[in-house]
C-alpha cells in the first residue's frame, strides 16, 4: 500500500511563494509517476503538474506554467511542488497523486491509483 503526505501549505499574500512537498512510503518510489492536482471549492479537481518516472520530465498545465516548478527525489522518497508568483486563483486544496509504471493519462485523474490527504493553500489579494 502506498501511503503519500503532503504539507508546506498555508497562507501567503499574491506574488509569495510555497513550497509543497510529499513523502511517500512505498520502497520503489523511483518506479512512480508523481502528479499534483488541485481543488478549488465547488470546482472540479484538476491537473497541475507530473512528473515522469522514467526520466524526471516535467509537464505543467497551462495555467501555472513558469510559475510553478515540480521536481522528485527519489533517494528521500519525496516530491515537491515549488509555487511562486502566486494569485489568487491559484487557491485550492493541492494533492499530489502516484502510479507504478505509468506515464500515460499524466493529466488526468484516471492516472493515478494513490492520492494524498492534501494541503490547503490560500492566496490573498
Amino acid at each position: 500500500q502506498v501511503q503519500l503526505v503532503e504539507s508546506g501549505g498555508g497562507l501567503v499574500q499574491a506574488g509569495g511563494s510555497l513550497r509543497l512537498s510529499c513523502a511517500a512510503s512505498v520502497r520503489t518510489f523511483s518506479t512512480y509517476t508523481i502528479g499534483w492536482f488541485r481543488q478549488a471549492p465547488g470546482k472540479e479537481r484538476e491537473f497541475v503538474a507530473h512528473i515522469s518516472w522514467i526520466d524526471s520530465r516535467t509537464y505543467y498545465a497551462d495555467s501555472v506554467k513558469g510559475r510553478f516548478t515540480i521536481s522528485r527525489d527519489n533517494a528521500k522518497e519525496m516530491s515537491y511542488l515549488e509555487m511562486n508568483s502566486l494569485k489568487p486563483e491559484d487557491t485550492a486544496v493541492y494533492y499530489c497523486a502516484a502510479r507504478a509504471y505509468g506515464d500515460y493519462d499524466y493529466d488526468e485523474r484516471s492516472g493515478y491509483d494513490y492520492w494524498g490527504q492534501g494541503t490547503q493553500v490560500t492566496v490573498s489579494s
